[in-house]
């Protein structure tokens, strides 16, 4: 481990050197390319570099003890051993879960496709519930979101809502959402009071950037209607929303959330280049499909992954077993107990499989 550390070490240091260059301040895909390099070994660095500081303060603190001391400096000297191996071996963890291989689109932003799946109104509603809950988590976590496309109900939910989350890291959390989540609840059109149970999915893409993935305005054909649904005076008025279709790959795209025809073709190519991104991802890892499907983030979007049962203020993550009976904060967006539980068994297999 330590030898990896001194390379990584030497590289950033060697980085800094570059970023200095003229020669390369003056090429912009170097001096990106580098400088991403950097940001992405810098945490590794530091840690690197406090764990070899307290190391060195713990033989010296071990050496004084080999000395002739009085009793109440040994004693001082104990405390101090003790707690500097304390933070050598959270140094060592957090070292050991760095050192993890880093999934490429973790700092990128995210793009969220909720959809109202099985039970009709109430899974629009429900879609409606899971939208809030992220939006207020993404604020919570100084990132911003932004509608891109929205299908309404008559009562006030979603049978689609399509938004990006910009903010660094969004994918490293978000990515855990990718699934089916299912409620369990009296819905308010039920004179009864039976429980009923639905389902929405949500698809959570990474924002895939134009040096990434080039599409040919050839391969697209933009088609553009006017707008429908909530929206004042612009809706069925102006010809503002667009339509994108890849054509090699049959991917289609519509926007019409702003009033501009630009716009909305700017937001639809985002999603556009997300979904193809995902799918070209997809086939090429379609030969680890077995270590895909034991990874905590990355099932299948049809399979179950959360249980959301309000009348026992409820929530069930069924891929690490983990329960919560916080549902009414979670869907205020306090989600920090889930994703970081689901984090760390995601680590914990990683770590587990690079031993194996």
């Amino acid at each position: 481990m330590l030898d990896r550390l001194q390379a990584v070490e030497d590289r950033y240091d060697k980085l800094n050197e570059l970023l200095s260059d003229p020669e390369i301040i003056n090429d912009s895909k170097k001096l990106r390319e580098y400088s991403k390099e950097q940001s992405d070994i810098q945490e590794t660095v530091e840690t690197y570099r406090e764990y070899k500081g307290v190391h060195e303060q713990l033989m010296d603190a071990k050496a004084m003890l080999e000395d002739k001391l009085d009793a109440e400096m040994r004693e001082m000297v104990k405390e101090e051993l003790s707690e500097l191996e304390g933070q050598y071996k959270a140094l060592s963890e957090r070292l050991n879960v760095l050192l993890l291989p880093k999934d490429p689109n973790d700092d990128k932003n995210v793009i969220i496709e909720i959809r109202g799946a099985a039970g009709g109104d109430e899974a629009a509603l429900f879609a409606g519930d899971l939208y809030r809950m992220y939006s207020r988590y993404a604020e919570s976590q100084g990132w911003k979101s932004e509608v891109i496309e929205a299908s309404y109900t008559g009562i006030g939910g979603y049978k689609e809502i399509i938004f990006m989350i910009n903010g660094k890291g969004a994918y490293s959390k978000m990515k855990f959402e990718n699934g089916a989540h299912r409620v369990q609840r009296v819905p308010e059109t039920e004179s009864g009071g039976r429980i009923h149970t639905s389902t929405a999915t949500v698809a959570v893409l990474p924002e895939a950037e134009e040096v990434e993935l080039e599409l040919h305005d050839k391969d697209i054909r933009v088609d553009t209607f006017c707008s429908s649904g909530p929206g004042g005076q612009s809706v069925n008025t102006t010809m503002s929303a667009v339509r994108l279709t890849h054509l090699p790959t049959g991917t289609v795209v519509s926007c019409q959330d702003e009033k501009s025809q630009i716009k909305n073709k700017e937001k639809a190519m985002k999603v556009l280049r997300a979904r193809i991104y995902d799918k070209m991802q997809q086939e090429a890892q379609a030969e680890y499909a077995q270590n895909r499907k034991a990874a905590v983030g990355t099932g299948d979007r049809s399979e179950r992954i959360r249980t959301y049962n309000f009348p026992q203020n409820r929530v069930t993550d069924h891929r690490i077993g983990l329960t919560i009976q916080k549902l009414d904060q979670i869907l205020q967006g306090k989600l920090e107990d889930v994703i970081n539980a689901l984090i760390m068994e995601d680590q914990a297999q990683k770590m587990e499989a690079a031993t194996e």
